[in-house]
């Protein structure tokens, strides 16, 4: 769980306020709904006919032998299964994106590259391959004329995957024959002619994107029945992320373990003192009140002491909290978002967008850079990264569809980890349907420094940390070269030219530069590269 340091004393406020409904979605009817006033059976807690009830308050271990899990909830969608491939995914914040050059990623094992359509003044999500010999378009270029180019031949595409250009072929005839091959007679039949350029095998296929909140969404799949999609259904709404009283910042980083690790994970309030010990807060476990709104294929919500938490699938879980309002009625109700985008890649990989957005202290903002909090932000992601990638591994040997089995959940902080490996069995038999994508175990744990590598997972991908390490990068040289400069006119100068107390000065200076440069370089290994993090010296 992501905690910004800040925000820490605000969320331990004795009285909250009740936070407005952070999702709606922008169409007459609603796509999604969740109950908040509906009185309904507690999800944590077992059906009184059949078994004890299930009380987790205390630290207390319950003797029950079935597992919470097993509950069932009467919901209308019972029956219903969650389609992966008909959802809107996040892809990345528009503030990380470059409108010079396309950007490769992965979403739902699907290859997509992103990148800006001048001419139609848009983001376009396009199937990453090129069609002539399958190229990666993220490798290529946009063009003068705002075209997406592959640099492996220069074929051009426009906005709506059209080949506009083929250096090879004649821009405007003769035809060129299209050849298939008879393999029974090894003879080569010339079967149509066609213009290169206005073939559909020319043409690359288009994901729906748009553009909500300031990051980019995009729709997988590219069936011509879903080219309108964005008319029947909208990527979920955060009123927050618009409203001009909130400041906010942004941080994407690569997870080297799945989707559902993530989202169990930022659903596990406990874990918070112990596994990131010493950075958001001091150890101090004690006993948990959460309840579990009605669940339904949609969702569900979660009440707790310091505020509320939703998760609306695939993507979205919100924690939301705030303080009681003031005496002074131009005082306004301090109020916080965590925003968590947890985007499946692929088995083992997973992707994180998180959003931390306050109603107070804004000021801030202005004068601290926004990689500095991503440094902290960094440092709370490692400091589990290591034991999730290990868990994820363990559980797959059992089996995810055996969890409830293989994990004793007795009290109730999981609740809300429940909740979720719950709706996950009931709507999608325990874990993200791939397609036929991925039948391979998961990847192999590289060195603890690989996976906890910093720069590759974060820095390439956000435009202030990779401004800032670069910017840092040029000082160390700078500072380097004038210690090189100083010691040698040191050197070189002779005794009387130019005084005493001026070696003196160049001396010191070249030393003071040689070491800033020393502790410049550790510095941005620490906070870009890696930083090693121990539980047992913390």
């Amino acid at each position: 769980m992501i905690i910004h340091l800040s925000a820490m004393e605000a969320l331990r406020a004795p009285s909250l306020v009740s936070p407005p409904s952070l999702i709606r979605p922008q169409l007459s009817k609603p796509i999604f709904t969740l109950a908040f006033n509906q009185k309904t059976r507690n999800l944590t807690q077992f059906a009184k006919p059949k078994f004890k009830n299930f009380t987790a308050i205390s630290p207390s271990v319950s003797t029950e032998p079935t597992s919470p899990l097993e509950q069932e909830t009467e919901t209308h969608d019972q029956d219903e299964k969650f389609d992966w491939f008909s959802q809107w995914y996040a892809v990345m914040p528009v503030c990380d994106l470059d409108k010079r050059a396309p950007h490769g990623k992965k979403v739902m094992g699907l290859d997509v590259v992103v990148w800006w359509d001048k001419n139609e003044n848009s983001w376009k999500v396009f199937d990453d391959r090129c069609p002539h010999r399958l190229a990666p378009l993220s490798e290529g270029r946009i063009d003068q004329w705002g075209r997406l180019q592959c640099v492996y031949h220069g074929w051009c595409f426009g906005g709506s995957g059209d080949c506009k250009f083929i250096p090879q072929a004649p821009p405007d005839g003769p035809p060129v024959n299209d050849f298939t091959c008879d393999f029974l007679s090894i003879n080569f039949i010339l079967t149509k002619c066609m213009q290169v350029h206005t073939s559909q095998k020319a043409c690359v296929a288009v994901y729906p994107s748009t553009v909500q909140n300031g990051i980019v969404w995009f729709w997988p799949n590219t069936d011509p029945q879903y080219k309108d999609i964005l008319t029947k259904k909208k990527p979920p709404y955060i009123s927050e992320l618009d409203d001009p009283s909130f400041t906010f910042q942004m941080y994407t980083r690569d997870i080297p373990y799945g989707y559902e690790i993530l989202i169990e994970n930022l659903k596990d309030p406990a874990h918070v003192r112990y596994a990131h010990y010493g950075i958001l807060d001091r150890e101090g476990g004690c006993p948990m009140e959460i309840n579990i709104d009605q669940m339904h294929k949609n969702g569900f919500t979660a009440n707790q002491s310091y505020g509320q938490s939703k998760f609306v699938p695939p993507c979205l879980h919100i924690s939301f909290g705030g303080t009681p309002e003031g005496k002074s009625a131009r005082k306004q109700p301090r109020r916080l978002s965590f925003i968590f985008m947890c985007i499946p890649v692929s088995p083992g990989n997973s992707r994180l967008i998180f959003i931390f957005g306050r109603n107070f202290a804004v000021w801030i903002d202005r004068f601290v850079p926004r990689w500095m909090y991503h440094i902290s932000q960094n440092l709370v992601i490692d400091s589990d990264m290591y034991l999730l990638h290990i868990e994820e591994k363990k559980l797959m040997e059992t089996g995810f569809s055996n969890w409830e089995n293989v994990c004793f959940v007795p009290t109730k902080s999981d609740a809300k980890v429940i909740a979720f490996r719950k709706w996950l069995k009931k709507y999608s038999g325990g874990r993200i349907d791939w397609g036929n994508k991925f039948n391979e175990p998961l990847p192999p744990t590289p060195p603890r420094e690989q996976l906890m590598d910093r720069y590759r997972s974060h820095v390439v991908n956000c435009s202030s940390c990779n401004g800032a390490y670069k910017g840092l990068n040029a000082l160390k040289v700078v500072l380097q070269a004038f210690s090189g400069a100083a010691v040698a006119m040191v050197a070189a100068t002779k005794q009387g030219i130019i005084s005493v107390a001026a070696r003196n000065t160049l001396v010191v200076a070249a030393v003071l530069c040689y070491v800033g440069s020393k502790w410049l370089s550790h510095f941005v290994h620490k906070c870009f590269h890696y930083h090693g993090y121990n539980h047992a010296f913390k």
